[in-house]
């Protein structure tokens, strides 16, 4: 198992098991079946607990993101001007889904409710980085480069 005495940071109280997993997650990128286990044991818990908590709130991740976590904005603005087409060209070059990491752990892609840059629409971000007004040939050319910079 691995290395969780970070954990001794917060008080094994029921009322602190959020502020644990966002610390878990906070360090790991995600919360493994691993880091489950670790948690559970250091609340008292049985980790089919922690589990329910987990999916109940969408904060938390249970797949380890990529290298890269595109994630691509479906707010109203960006709807409207393609988000579904940009999935789509998204999806296709990296061979993966919604909520999916590729197999070599280099590309994940979610979908967000909304990047707050609605001028730019359709817009998409790469670990923070904005891209916006985009086509299809944009998308394919900004994946491109970090394939080949990565």
């Amino acid at each position: 198992m691995g290395n969780y005495s970070y954990l001794s940071t917060i008080e094994p109280e029921s009322s602190n098991l959020i502020k644990a997993l966002q610390l878990v997650q906070a360090r790991e990128g995600y919360v493994s079946d691993e880091a489950i286990v670790a948690v559970a044991e250091y609340f008292s818990l049985a980790p089919v607990e922690v589990e329910g908590v987990l999916s109940f709130y969408a904060q938390f991740k249970r797949t380890k993101p990529g290298k890269y976590e595109i994630a691509v904005c479906d707010g109203t603005a960006c709807h409207i001007k393609g988000t579904p087409a940009v999935l789509k060209w998204v999806s296709g070059e990296l061979g993966i889904a919604d909520g999916e990491t590729d197999k070599d752990g280099f590309f994940s892609l979610v979908t967000v409710a909304c990047l707050g840059c609605c001028s730019l629409a359709p817009v998409m971000s790469i670990n923070g980085k904005v891209y916006g007004q985009l086509d299809r040939k944009k998308v394919l050319r900004i994946l491109k480069e970090y394939r080949n910079n990565g």
